[in-house]
């Protein structure tokens, strides 16, 4: 029995009055390792930010994680970013302070109160990144691949039922990108849905999976060849 987590059914997605993707059906269910592929410009970050609740969805249907994206309401935003882990191309972490600070400041900012349940849950998630040890570092201390470890980590901190990686290895190099990839995989096997916005094709071809792809307004299931 496969579980929808996500479901967009004759969607359309605009970036202001711009028409950015049309007629999307898109459905990717539990456990599912999916890529989303196409050129830039194609609309793979306006499918993203309409999945996280950065666009509105107003035309089709979509669900996400049992929300109902037509009718998400602006207060309801934080609430489906919960479900929600989100590793951007750039990591987004604070510079001026810690790694164990940044997690700590997501955990505050989503509800958490216990101290101790916080400390334990921040040592979990870096532990499945590989980076238990660097909890005490700023992020400027840290390689591009270590801080978009962090960054993995603290999208893992809710357990969220959807993580969204948009061009996760986009600033790194390819050795790092096969690591940060390997993290991914791990998680994934774990039993965490990913959706992976990229247009790194070597990780593709190393890491066959579902994938869907933007071109001409559209996207679509792309059946990768078997080497």
């Amino acid at each position: 029995m496969s579980t929808t987590i996500l479901e967009l059914r004759n969607a359309a997605i605009y970036q202001r009055e711009n028409l950015i993707l049309s007629e999307v059906d898109v459905e990717i269910n539990k456990g599912d390792f999916v890529y989303l592929i196409g050129k830039t410009g194609t609309g793979k970050s306006s499918f993203m930010k309409t999945l996280y609740g950065d666009l509105p969805l107003s035309e089709g249907e979509g669900s996400i994680v049992d929300f109902d994206l037509r009718k998400l309401k602006q207060k309801e935003i934080p609430f489906l970013r919960r479900k929600l882990g989100v590793v951007f191309q750039d990591f987004k972490l604070l510079n001026d302070r810690t790694v164990k600070d940044n997690l700590m400041f997501v955990l505050k900012a989503t509800g958490w109160k216990e101290k101790r349940a916080m400390e334990s849950k921040i040592d979990e998630v870096l532990d499945k990144v590989g980076m238990k040890t660097k909890n005490f570092k700023y992020p400027y201390q840290l390689s591009g691949g270590e801080q978009q470890r962090i960054a993995i980590a603290r999208a893992l901190l809710n357990d969220p039922e959807l993580i969204l990686a948009d061009e996760p290895t986009g600033n790194l190099d390819p050795q790092t990108s096969v690591e940060v990839m390997e993290v991914l995989k791990e998680i994934n096997k774990n039993g965490r849905t990913i959706l992976m916005a990229t247009h790194d094709y070597a990780l593709l071809l190393k890491y066959p999976s579902k994938t869907l792809k933007c071109d001409g307004q559209k996207v679509f299931e792309v059946v990768q060849k078997s080497a």
